[in-house]
Formats: C-alpha cells, structure tokens, sequence
C-alpha cells in the first residue's frame, strides 16, 4: 500500500479567473486506515468550471463549504478502492467521487459517492464525462425539464464545453433543432462537424442578437444554459411561448470581481407564459443507474460522439482546471493521474 500521497492544495484564492499559481503540489504521508474507512487510488480528476465557486472565502450558497487554503483542492474524481474497512465498500470496485484533486484519498466514505458498474465501460473516463454528472446534467436537464419535443429548436450555451457537447446531441436524439454558442468560428465549426449541431452562434459576434435570430430563425423553444450573465438577457428576448430556461451553469459569474446585473427583461416570462428552472444533478443520484443505461445505448447505437480534453499526471491538473477559463478544451476535461 502506498505512504505518500501527491496532491493539488489550494495556495491562493483566484482573483477573477484562476491562474497556475493559484495551486501546488503537495506530498504529504497517508495515515493508517482505520475501521469505517476506504482507501481509495485516484485514477481521473475531472475538471468543472463549477468549483471554482468554493474557491471564495464566501461563495455565496450553502451547497458546499469554501475551500481552506494549503489545502487539498475539492472535486470529482474516478477512483478504485484499494483497501477497505468500510461494510459497504470492497476492494477493487470503481467509484465516481467528490473527493479531492490528489493521487490518493483515505476516507469515511461520507462524501458524494457514486458507485460504477460491476462492469464498468471502456473508457473509465466516460463516467466523468458522458455517464458522469456532466453527462446526466444534460440528459436530466433536457428530459425531466427541458421536455423537449421533436420539431423545437433548443440553444445551449458553453456548447463546447462538458455538458453542452452532450446537451446539443440528446437534443438531436429527441427530434429537435439544435443551436449551439461557443465561442469563435472554429469552435462553432467544430459544435456542427463533429457534434452535430445544426447551428451555431459566435459568443463573439458584433451583434449577438442579429446572430441569435439567424440560427434561430423561429425562435428558441428550450434554453440550455451553461453561462449565466448578460446572454441570459439576450436569449429572452429570442424565447417562444411556453419555453423553458434550463439554469444548469453559470460560468459567467463563477470568476467575475463584482456581481454581474441580472436580465432586465424577465417580464418576457410572463408575456410568453414560459419557465425558468434550476437543478443540481447531485440530487438525481438514486436515478444514475438509469440515466446511464439510456446514455450507454445511444454512444453504442452512435447516436453520441464523447469529445475529451485530456492531460497527464498530476501536475497538469492546476494547468487543466484553468483551461476551462480560457476556452481551451472542447467537451469533456480530465486529467489522468
């Protein structure tokens, strides 16, 4: 059994976007496991513009506690229990974690656990991605409340980004028109030639309201929204009657310095009777099994391309996390350790 533990501490609490210094590396001896706990090897560290919200001292909500400083950074992972003294858990079997950015996480197993198949699909990394919360970010959203119906347009933003690279395909599959905006020309290319988006729409575009009412020339039915901010604003003024606003994400917000303005036009929910909901795919768990069964067949059947940004070893994982922030991956980010 290993002694020594390499991890990814949180130095400096990010100033706006997160830079490489803002993280190190760390060894630090593993204790002895104890009754009631799992030693775990880590195998992926996913990568989730989400959690750069507990960086903050005060984040703001009560979903998770702030990160300390010089410590571990929290996240999700990949994993396989190496030793147990836990009832519940077994050597050799995978979990999907929220553990922390290390190489090894000795633990009493009350974190966010989610346990893969006795026989889990190739590539493990998947069930970060497409079969992880990222994945069913997008098949619960859009199923449970997106409702989509064939022959809807649906937009979503980040299109490029983990969940959005799978929003836009489950959209396809349930018959609807899918939009997708990213930003600069050749990520657009890449939403409709390796995605399958029918369109797509540069965040960057002079006029983005111009470019919103070409791609969605009869309006937008179902808004994915990954981002949060001043787009909001923008997609409200394009939505359908009885349209739903899916609020998964809000990378807008997660590095800005000061609170952004909220949509100056939310009265266009009540002239167009249509809704805006919130969800935390976290709160699905006991529906995991499910939703992956669904996702499963449709990357078997094709009808799902998994695009992965990947690096190696753990030194990349700071490198990997600030990716995110400067647009650098395409679909999923993880990090083999």
């Amino acid at each position: 059994m290993p002694d020594i533990n390499r991890a990814v501490v949180l130095a400096a609490r990010p100033q706006g976007a997160p830079v490489e210094s803002d993280f190190r590396i760390e060894q630090r001896p593993i204790a002895k496991i104890a009754q009631g706990q799992i030693l775990c090897r880590n195998l992926f560290v996913s990568l989730d513009a989400g959690f750069r919200n507990w960086m903050d001292e005060d984040s703001g909500d009560n979903v998770l506690p702030a990160m300390p400083l010089g410590e571990p950074v929290m996240g999700l992972t990949l994993s396989q229990v190496l030793d147990s003294r836990h009832p519940e858990y077994r050597e050799g079997e995978y979990l999907m974690a929220r553990f922390a950015w290390e190489e090894y996480t000795l633990t009493d197993a009350g974190d966010f656990i989610s346990r893969l198949p006795a026989e889990p699909r190739a590539p493990l990394s998947h069930y970060l991605g497409v079969l992880g919360d990222t994945g069913l970010s997008a098949y619960f959203g859009l199923t449970d409340h997106g409702r989509v119906q064939p022959g809807e347009t649906v937009l979503v933003s980040a299109a490029a980004g983990a969940v959005g690279s799978i929003a836009g395909q489950i959209a396809r599959i349930y018959g609807a028109r899918a939009v997708g905006i990213a930003s600069g020309a050749d990520k657009c290319a890449q939403l409709i030639d390796v995605l399958g988006y029918d369109a797509a729409v540069d965040r960057t575009a002079a006029d983005i309201d111009a470019a919103l009412q070409r791609a969605c020339p009869d309006g937008v039915d179902v808004y994915f929204d990954n981002v949060g901010g001043p787009l909001l604003e923008h997609v409200l003024d394009q939505i359908n009657e009885d349209a739903r606003i899916l609020l998964c994400g809000a990378v807008a917000s997660y590095s800005a310095t000061e609170p952004l303005p909220g949509p100056r036009n939310l009265f266009q929910l009540t002239t167009k009777h249509a809704s805006m909901h919130g969800f935390m795919t976290h709160l699905q768990l006991a529906r995991y099994d499910e939703a992956r069964a669904v996702l499963g067949g449709w990357i078997d059947e094709g009808r799902i391309n998994v695009p992965e940004h990947r690096l190696d070893g753990i030194d990349n994982v700071g490198r990997a996390f600030c990716d995110l922030f400067r647009g650098a991956n395409f679909g999923k980010s993880v990090v083999a350790l």
